[in-house]
């Protein structure tokens, strides 16, 4: 029964890694496809090839997830499938979350879904102490996720503002016309930079989780410090093509309702989020890509004092998306936890990870030709 909960981790995690690509597309693309930098097709193509090279680049995010935020310790339990479904478990409240937002339109955190997931599953399964040891990391959670995570989209808002009010300065005498078509141009690039630091960012996340399940079920020492590399491989590969499926309700929501976009502005959003992702990720912290591309957008619409420019509704709503994405994944991994329980509790689990990607493909057919008319109003918009 181990090696069938093993699979189903396994299985499930680059689930989570193909949602985790489909619902962030947003964050490396809306803005390129809005301002007209790039056709909504050759976007979706640029980020997911960017996305795969980018995981590749370092396994500091993927050893935080696997070691820093639930004791690994209590995890390796003396019956390794009770580690296993707790892991599964977490996967399948981050899925779930995912999907859910994802259908609302609400660019929530990947990051923080896998992250709460995973803490409401090993607090349901070993409580917060276990056999006198802590189960969460207090420090690893504070210092690793909460702080940085809080942090990244701080820094990210006056960046993108200091930024682009320096360019507005050295545009000033410039026809917008030019401008526009000169920016357009950068975009590739910076929407690139953007896609290659999230893919450093984001599948690392993944590659954590299988890892720490290889060590668990015995497949790899306790000590082992290197991932293997179809794992870094099998996890690119799902992010990009999670990537490639896209999302255009998100894509609007982040291309044009937190704030009316301009290729100078969308160019400055994108290489300021790109730069704070490739700082985090060089010292491990799994920041949300999603708090730190929607706080660049708003800095940068808000540059020059065009404070009306930021439709803060909206933006108050991503806010109170990012508060309850940790509590509410935490939630359904905790209830997913008590489902591996039963007897084929793991075939339950499966079960609501498969339910959800139902709906979510239902209602993906649905809105396609709504997402059709969405990206004729996006090209439109100029």
């Amino acid at each position: 029964m181990l090696w069938i909960t093993l699979v189903a981790v396994v299985v499930i995690a680059f689930f989570f890694d193909f949602t985790n690509g489909f619902h962030d597309t947003a964050n490396s693309i809306a803005t390129a496809v809005s301002t007209r930098a790039l056709s909504p097709r050759i976007a979706v193509i640029w980020a997911a090839t960017l996305n795969f090279a980018g995981a590749f680049l370092s396994i500091k995010v993927a050893t935080t997830i696997a070691k820093g935020i639930v004791n690994p310790a209590v995890i390796q339990t003396p019956h390794p499938e009770t580690g296993l479904k707790v892991i599964l478990a977490a996967l399948v409240g981050a899925i779930v979350w995912n999907l859910t937002t994802w259908y609302l339109g609400l660019p929530s955190s990947s990051s923080h879904a896998l992250i709460g997931g995973l803490l409401g599953a090993a607090v349901s399964a070993f409580g917060f102490h276990h056999n006198g040891s802590r189960v969460i990391i207090s420090h690893g959670l504070y210092e690793k996720v909460l702080a940085p995570s809080l942090l990244a989209p701080l820094l990210a808002i006056p960046a993108a503002l200091v930024l682009m009010t320096a360019i507005l300065w050295l545009i000033r005498r410039t026809r917008p016309d030019r401008t526009n078509h000169f920016f357009r141009r950068l975009q590739p690039l910076s929407c690139g930079w953007l896609a290659f630091t999230h893919g450093t960012n984001d599948a690392q996340k993944t590659m954590g989780v299988v890892f720490i399940a290889l060590i668990v079920s015995g497949h790899l020492p306790a000590d082992a410090s290197s991932i293997p590399l179809w794992v870094k491989i099998s996890a690119a590969s799902a992010m990009a093509l999670g990537t490639y499926a896209g999302g255009w309700r998100i894509i609007r929501t982040v291309g044009q309702r937190i704030a009316k976009i301009q290729p100078p502005g969308g160019f400055a959003a994108e290489a300021t989020a790109g730069t704070v992702l490739w700082v985090t990720a060089h010292f491990g912290f799994p920041v949300s890509t999603t708090h730190t591309v929607s706080s660049a957008v708003l800095g940068s619409g808000a540059a020059g004092s065009k404070l009306s420019a930021v439709r803060w509704g909206v933006a108050g709503n991503i806010v109170a998306a990012w508060l309850i994405t940790i509590p509410c994944a935490a939630l359904v991994g905790s209830g997913v936890e008590l489902l591996t329980r039963l007897p084929g509790g793991v075939f339950f689990a499966l079960g609501v990870a498969a339910i959800a990607a139902v709906l979510a493909l239902v209602a993906r057919s649905r809105h396609l030709a709504m997402g059709k008319r969405e990206a004729q109003d996006i090209q439109m918009v100029s």
